[in-house]
């Protein structure tokens, strides 16, 4: 038979997916995937259960129903302060490929920050890209600027910037992304941004969005979801934020991509998107008390570990274990331990097997659990 497609042979299955399905096997806490274990807002819930019933159940405008819209442009312009049409300004997706294929072309260049979610990497091969990696440097991952310029000096069609980051937790400060955007200007670059733990950002740090700063706006793709603010990642409602132009293309890739996200579970986020500033103040007091639990508990445990500026992860080195690779420790530490965690080589460019990453959304609980499973993890692992 002929042979399948060569683009499936240049990236993995899912590493994180992977582990998940792992913990399901021998039935670990599973800290590894980032979604949480308690339930979305009751107000969400109960409009989807009205929403169930009524005339919701067939296809919205492919680019997103216009209530939908309507209520993410008013919510979004305020955060973003930015004056949004909602019809000219944004599309609801089911992820953010839609927006590299309606920037790049084959052998195009992108600029991608490393440690990186892993979903960049493969996206931008689907799209033809190729890939410049610029490595974040632990332990605070900064970026080096010489480094930086010299990525943009590649002629790159555009930069992905994940602020907060995940994995790493880093939350890029003002100055940084002015530099970011000095750069973008100088090399006339795209950004592409994936801000999706925008509202999850820890004390003193705070998010600035890029295409909020002088001149950004005509060149940048704001890229979020709806999954990580009301706590509801199965649902797949993502949307991009960009200058007219520019959401024309994305509208007409996203229709042939994915047609379009699901009317009845866009109809009944609506209700999220209407909260008052006093959720998303409670949802920081929430994450940070869970951030602390965890990250506390850590500490007692004398186990090494990053500290997150935003975002609900937190990198623990395993550096003592003398392992070769990251990954048989995470599935080690499954089988032996019962807890799951991704293995950081996942989501570097550079060789890099010293780190795993937990994430904390979960319920208290849930933490303490694993918590308490961590106290024997020296003890268990081989």
């Amino acid at each position: 038979m002929k042979e399948l497609s060569k683009r499936t042979e240049t990236f993995t299955d899912s590493v994180i997916r992977r582990m998940t399905r792992i913990a399901n096997e021998y039935d670990a806490i599973n800290l590894s995937q980032g979604f949480p274990d308690f339930d979305p807002p009751k107000e969400i819930l109960n409009r989807l259960e009205q929403v169930a019933h009524e005339d919701y159940n067939q296809y919205a405008i492919t680019w997103g129903a216009q209530n939908f819209r309507d209520a993410l442009a008013k919510k979004q312009s305020k955060y973003m302060n930015l004056d949004l049409d909602s019809n000219k300004n944004i599309v609801v997706t089911c992820g953010s490929t839609e927006a590299m294929m309606s920037v790049c072309d084959p052998n195009d260049k992108v600029i991608v920050f490393s440690p990186f979610y892993e979903n960049y990497g493969a996206d931008t091969i689907l799209c033809g890209a190729d890939p410049i990696y610029v490595p974040l440097h632990p332990p605070v991952f900064n970026f080096d600027k010489e480094e930086l310029e010299n990525a943009f000096k590649q002629n790159p069609k555009a930069l992905i910037l994940c602020n907060p980051s995940n994995p790493c937790g880093k939350v890029f400060s003002k100055e940084e992304l002015e530099y970011i955007a000095s750069l973008a200007v100088k090399y006339d670059t795209y950004v592409i941004t994936d801000e999706v733990y925008e509202h999850i950002v820890y004390a003193p740090y705070t998010h600035t969005y890029f295409a909020s700063l002088p001149g950004m706006f005509e060149r940048t793709i704001s890229c979020s979801s709806l999954s990580k603010t009301y706590s509801i990642t199965g649902w797949r409602l993502g949307y991009c934020i960009a200058p007219e132009n520019i959401i024309e293309q994305i509208k007409k890739v996203h229709d042939f991509l994915t047609v379009g996200a699901a009317a009845p579970l866009q109809e009944a986020a609506v209700v999220g998107l209407e909260f008052s500033d006093a959720y998303y103040d409670e949802l920081q007091k929430l994450y940070t008390h869970k951030k602390d639990l965890f990250i506390n508990g850590l500490k007692e445990l004398n186990i090494p570990h990053t500290e997150p500026q935003g975002a609900y992860y937190v990198m623990v080195d395993i550096s003592e274990f003398g392992y070769d690779s990251d990954l048989d420790f995470c599935v080690d530490l499954i089988k032996n331990v019962g807890v799951a965690a991704v293995p950081e080589s996942s989501f570097f460019k550079e060789k890099e097997n010293r780190y795993i990453r937990f994430h904390f959304a979960k319920k208290d609980e849930t933490l303490l659990a694993a918590l308490e499973r961590l106290k024997d993890m020296r003890a268990k692992m081989p």
